[in-house]
């Protein structure tokens, strides 16, 4: 998805190589889009034999479905125990904790009042 962001349109030769050695096969890319294809994240326009791809999300809206699917996965639904667990695997100290609590009580605090320009408009 970042080359597809990155390049906005793309054949499948094109976001192979904007990729890193080694370089993936080409049937695996493929695979890999129409599944984001079928999953609503990317739309394709057909171009003769071939298919040019290009994303139906913004980068914020997927990675907030991934957030979402890898807490329900791995932390069955649960954010608490999503950053307790990365607290306890990265050490991190009581400043970390506290600056990572004022970043997320900003952001709600931003959240809201756009909610409240949004129902005042």
């Amino acid at each position: 998805m970042q080359i597809l962001w990155k390049l906005e349109k793309a054949y499948v030769k094109e976001i192979i190589s904007e990729m890193p050695e080694p370089k993936p096969a080409y049937n695996t890319i493929s695979t890999i889009v129409r599944i984001l294809e079928q999953k609503g994240f990317v739309g394709h326009e057909p171009i003769g034999k071939s298919h040019q791809y290009h994303p139906l999300v913004d980068q914020e809206t997927y990675s907030n479905n991934y957030l979402k699917s890898f807490i329900g996965s791995y932390f069955g639904g649960s954010f608490e125990k999503m950053v307790s667990f990365f607290v306890k695997k990265n050490n991190m100290t009581i400043q970390e904790m506290e600056e990572l609590m004022k970043e997320l009580e900003d952001q709600k605090e931003d959240d809201n009042n756009d909610e409240e320009k949004a129902d005042n408009a």
